[in-house]
C-alpha cells in the first residue's frame, strides 16, 4: 500500500499542474471548451490538451457532452471540490507575500448584516485605517442565518461577522465571540421622551414607530419583548431593514425604533440619539467572527480580526 501511495504522489508531483485544474474549472463554469478558451485567452486545442492531460493522469473521464453542452462527471466534481481549496490557499499565500513585502497593505473580504455596517464595521475600519492606510476592506451583505454561511463556504469572503445564539452546529466553521449584543428603545435627543426618567412600552403605544420587516429573528425577539410586558406591538409607520433610514428618521423626525447596542453606541453622539430607560428583557446574543476552520487566514485578515477585537472592547467599555 505504501508503494502505491508513493507512486501516486510521484505522478501527481511531476505531472499535475495547477494550470490544468484551473482550465478544467473554467470549462465547467462556462459549459464548453470554446467559451472557456475565449475567457482564458487560449486556443481550443490548448484547452482540450489540458483536460486530456488530467484524464490521462487520473485515468478517469472528467467531462461528458450533453445537449446542454459539457457537464462534469462525478470524478470532476470530486476533483474540483478539492481544487477550489488549492486555488484559495494559493491566493492566500500571494496575499501573505504581499503583506510581508508591505505590511501596511492588503485586502480583506468581510460579510455581515446591514446593522453591523451601520455601527461596528465602520468602527473597525476607522481603527484599521489609522495604522494600515493601504489595507482595502471589501464589505458585502451576508445573511448567514438564511444562507447557511454560503458566502464563507464558497470563499467569497474571508470572514463573517454575525450573531451566534448557540454553538454553531457546523464542524467546518470556527467562531470567536466579540461582544454581547443587547437592544435599546431609541429616540432622538430632541424627542420629548428623551427627557423622561421613567417610561414603559405601553406609554409609547401611540408614537411613530419604525419596525423591521416581519419574519426575521430580531423582529420575533422584539415581538416577544412586547408580549412579555403585556403590550401589543405598536402599528409601524415605517418598516425597513435600512439602518440609515431608521437613524435619519429617529434623529430628525421624531420616530422611535429599537436598535442593537453596537449601532446605537457608535452613532449616538453623531446623530443625537438617546436610549430610553426600558428593559426589553431580550436575552443577549453573542456577536462573533465566523471563519472556515481548516482555512489558513492570511496575515491581513488576522490584522482585521485583531482590530475587530479592539472595537468590540471599546463597545464594552461604553456599555458599562
Amino acid at each position: 500500500m505504501a508503494g502505491v501511495t508513493m507512486e501516486w504522489e510521484s505522478r501527481l508531483g511531476r505531472r499535475l499542474r495547477v494550470r490544468d485544474l484551473y482550465i478544467l474549472s473554467t470549462v465547467v463554469k462556462c459549459g464548453g471548451m470554446a467559451k472557456a478558451a475565449r475567457e482564458l485567452a487560449l486556443t481550443q486545442p490548448a484547452v482540450s490538451d489540458a483536460i486530456a492531460n488530467l484524464e490521462l493522469l487520473l485515468r478517469v473521464r472528467l467531462l461528458d457532452r450533453s445537449p446542454r453542452g459539457i457537464e462534469p462527471t462525478h470524478y470532476a466534481d470530486a476533483l474540483l471540490k478539492r481544487a477550489s481549496t488549492v486555488f484559495d490557499e494559493l491566493k492566500q499565500g500571494v496575499r501573505d507575500i504581499e503583506f510581508l513585502a508591505d505590511p501596511t497593505s492588503g485586502n480583506v473580504r468581510v460579510g455581515c448584516a446591514e446593522s453591523f455596517m451601520a455601527g461596528l464595521l465602520p468602527a473597525i475600519i476607522e481603527k484599521l485605517a489609522q495604522r494600515y492606510p493601504k489595507i482595502t476592506v471589501h464589505a458585502d451583505y451576508a445573511q448567514h442565518a438564511t444562507a447557511e454561511f454560503r458566502e464563507l463556504r464558497e470563499r467569497n469572503v474571508d470572514l463573517i461577522i454575525g450573531r451566534v445564539s448557540e454553538p454553531i452546529p457546523h464542524d467546518d466553521l470556527s467562531t470567536e465571540p466579540l461582544y454581547e449584543e443587547r437592544y435599546y428603545v431609541v429616540v432622538g435627543a430632541q424627542n420629548p421622551w428623551a427627557r423622561a426618567r421613567k417610561v414603559s412600552l405601553g406609554d409609547l403605544a401611540n408614537e411613530q414607530w419604525i419596525h423591521m420587516p416581519p419574519n426575521n429573528i430580531i423582529s420575533d425577539l422584539i415581538s416577544a419583548a412586547f408580549a412579555k410586558q403585556g403590550v401589543p406591538v405598536p402599528q409601524e409607520r415605517v418598516a425597513s431593514l435600512s439602518m440609515h433610514l431608521r437613524t435619519q428618521l429617529v434623529a430628525n423626525a421624531g420616530f422611535i425604533t429599537i436598535m442593537p447596542n453596537s449601532m446605537f453606541q457608535f452613532n449616538a453622539k453623531r446623530w443625537g440619539l438617546k436610549a430610553l430607560p426600558i428593559d426589553l428583557g431580550i436575552k443577549g446574543r453573542n456577536v462573533s467572527t465566523v471563519t472556515l476552520k481548516h482555512r489558513t487566514l492570511s496575515s491581513v485578515v488576522q490584522v482585521f480580526i485583531e482590530h475587530a477585537r479592539l472595537a468590540s472592547r471599546q463597545l464594552g467599555q461604553e456599555t458599562n
